[in-house]
């Protein structure tokens, strides 16, 4: 909300919704930030950047050109650098490095750029990469560089015929031993790197993912420290290509950029060589593990599940309030029309999509935390757990940004007609966040490569060897016959288990099957992909309820706090098995008469949710400058707001526009 405000500037309806709250809205809030301090912390740094006018848009970004709209991000992107740089209060509150990344992320960062950040990827994926791969030498010559504005980077991988897969990159980079420099080289159309935010116009280096080949031998995908545009003049530099790609779905102030290189020469010390090395005369040194790569993956694809479920908060927000401020037709003819939010039908909209943000928030944090532990036993040779949380990292990546997006597009249908305005900010939400589906990992690749883990572990549990905690259940064989029914939490979590469990041992059958008949292993793969696909879904569904379950357990909670993330808890369980309740049927771990009991209780929890509706979302505390809409604002004055935007059109600022003159007069005059 805005913080100056309290409930008697609210309509009606948002004041009687506050004042029937049954737990700690300011514990909620905590618990998502990580703490009291963090959530001071958040809310100071919110009120600093909120309160600069550098940051206020002339125009809405929709009233503006394609080069306005960059020019207008780039400006506030930079105030932000320099803002961060030169306020002490900022540097107190966070270190410079985190502080930036958090707000090139889904929080602060949208509201003060709202269609796209073109430094983003300079923090978020050119730093990190520098910090990952590069040796301690690399950092030192880079890093203040980097930081200090000198240069600005991005991360270019994806080409315009490759992203995913890496391993079929084309961009080469041959070492030529008597220059010690590598050529970069873009033999073919399908070779132009496409896609890296920043690209287009804003950055002068990229840490560039090449085809490494040295004394005659490929030895696969390396990075590259390369300088695009020249220091002094930004030109592109002799023998590089380098534009924008054009307009997209969303955040298109990113300047989406191409990139090709004409036999471009590098100094050899410009290769990353951290893990692996190209020494002087052309020697390669191999990295000691290839589970190296895995952790800057983790990180990256972590960052994306708080960033997506935080999309999620705002789309839920903006819904919840207006569901709660709409009234619409007659429930009872002849009474008064009721709030939507009334309706059995839009709390089932919307209820399910703010239990999804507790559900993606407890399995987020889990990875998160293991995976800070897991760095530090890297640093130790320790790299066992490395392909268990690579595994997860992807599924929670995929589950999260699909289910964020399906959800904010449920939100925005939930708003009816008024969802489909820029001015209620969901189109520009789910536009934002969709693209989560496709970067850093397209989601059925994702899926796979979870299924590859579940596959290997299940034959590794047959023959006896032990399996990592995630995969632990795979050690048992699932029972043929539906025991007993428990229907508690925990025995919720464990028909998760039982039907995933069933659904691995009996695509490992089929695959295992068309091998039998002669079929090679990738392509029996393909045959069975559809399943083992969602084979990977089940068992990261089961890995986020499993966490939900024991995330509540675990805090410490006020009693009015912790019942109400039960009933979330319990509704998410609950809202995902009816949804797919053959999983469940064919493998015996539930019966039809559980599903159908279970069918009965979901809608009694959205009866007994739908009091604290208003509340949940407000405990979220996302500012109205963050949520940046005409149907979610703290006071609920909706139709004001609507009225008032619709007035800022620039058709509305003359009455009668020139195209009539030019184009609809002699139309009509011309009595044909």
């Amino acid at each position: 909300m805005t913080r100056a405000m309290d409930d008697d500037d609210c309509v009606e309806d948002l004041r009687k919704e506050r004042a029937r709250c049954s737990f700690n809205k300011e514990e909620i809030t905590n618990l998502i930030d990580g703490g009291p301090d963090k959530t001071f912390q958040r809310r100071r740094i919110e009120d600093l950047f909120l309160s600069d006018p550098e940051f206020l848009d002339p125009k809405r970004p929709e009233y503006l050109s394609h080069e306005e709209r960059y020019a207008n991000e780039l400006r506030k992107a930079c105030h932000m650098i320099r803002k961060f740089n030169e306020d002490d209060e900022i540097q107190q509150l966070v270190g410079a490095m985190e502080g930036i990344r958090t707000l090139m992320g889904s929080g602060l960062g949208v509201a003060l750029t709202k269609d796209g950040n073109p430094l983003a990827l300079h923090f978020v994926m050119f730093l990190p990469a520098i910090m990952g791969q590069g040796t301690v030498e690399q950092q030192a010559e880079w890093m203040s560089r980097a930081w200090s504005g000198e240069i600005i980077g991005t991360y270019a991988q994806t080409e315009l015929g490759h992203g995913t897969f890496l391993r079929g990159l084309e961009t080469t980079a041959t070492y030529d031993p008597p220059t010690k420099e590598f050529i970069l080289h873009s033999p073919t159309i399908t070779a132009t790197k496409w896609w890296p935010g920043g690209l287009g116009k804003t950055v002068n280096y990229a840490v560039v993912m090449a085809q490494l080949y040295t004394q005659g031998k490929c030895y696969g995908v390396h990075p590259f420290i390369v300088q695009l545009r020249d220091h002094e003049t930004h030109q592109s530099m002799p023998g590089v290509t380098v534009g924008e790609i054009g307009p997209r779905l969303g955040m298109n102030t990113n300047d989406n950029g191409f990139l090709r290189f004409n036999q471009y020469r590098i100094p050899r010390t410009n290769m990353l060589m951290k893990h692996s090395q190209v020494l002087e005369d052309g020697t390669y040194v191999s990295p000691p593990s290839d589970k190296l790569a895995y952790g800057t993956m983790v990180f990256v694809r972590v960052a994306i599940c708080f960033d997506v479920y935080r999309q999620l908060q705002r789309a839920t927000t903006i819904a919840t309030r207006y569901s709660a401020v709409r009234h619409q037709s007659e429930m009872v003819p002849g009474e008064p029309e009721p709030q939507i939010l009334e309706y059995q039908t839009q709390q089932y909209k919307i209820l399910p999509q703010i239990a999804t943000v507790f559900g993606i928030h407890f399995s987020a944090k889990k990875v998160w935390d293991t995976y800070n532990e897991v760095t530090g036993n890297i640093h130790d040779g320790n790299l066992d757990y490395l392909p268990e949380l690579h595994a997860i990292s992807c599924g929670l990546k995929a589950l999260s940004s699909s289910d964020a997006a399906a959800g904010i597009e449920t939100c925005r249908l939930a708003c009816g007609g008024h969802g489909y305005l820029a001015s209620s900010n969901l189109p520009r939400i789910y536009t934002t966040t969709t693209a989560a589906i496709t970067y850093e990992g397209e989601n059925t690749v994702m899926w796979l490569q979870v299924a590859r883990y579940l596959i290997k572990s299940y034959h590794e549990a047959r023959k006896g060897l032990p399996l990592q905690h995630s995969v632990s259940y795979l050690t048992t064989q699932p029972a043929s016959s539906y025991v007993t029914s428990d229907l508690s939490n925990a025995g919720l979590v464990d028909a998760y288990k039982k039907a995933v469990s069933v659904m691995i041992s009996n695509s490992a059958a089929r695959l295992q099957g068309l091998i039998d008949k002669g079929l090679v292993f990738e392509h029996a793969w393909n045959s069975c992909s559809v399943l083992l696909v969602k084979c990977a879904q089940a068992h990261i569904r089961y890995y986020t309820c499993d966490k939900f379950v024991s995330g509540v357990d675990g805090e410490e909670l006020s009693e009015g706090t912790r019942n109400i993330l039960l009933r979330l808890c319990r509704l998410y369980l609950i809202y995902h098995i009816t949804l797919n309740q053959g999983d469940f049927l064919r493998s015996g771990a539930l019966t039809a008469s559980d599903i159908s009991v279970l069918e009965g209780e979901i809608t009694t929890l959205l009866a007994d949710l739908r009091p604290d509706a208003v509340n949940l979302v407000d405990a979220f505390d996302i500012h109205d400058r963050i949520l940046d809409s005409t149907l979610g604002a703290w006071d609920g004055n909706v139709y004001k707001r609507m009225f008032d935007e619709a007035m800022k059109s620039s058709l509305n600022q003359t009455d009668v526009p020139q195209a009539y003159y030019k184009y609809l007069q002699p139309l009509m005059k011309a009595n044909l």
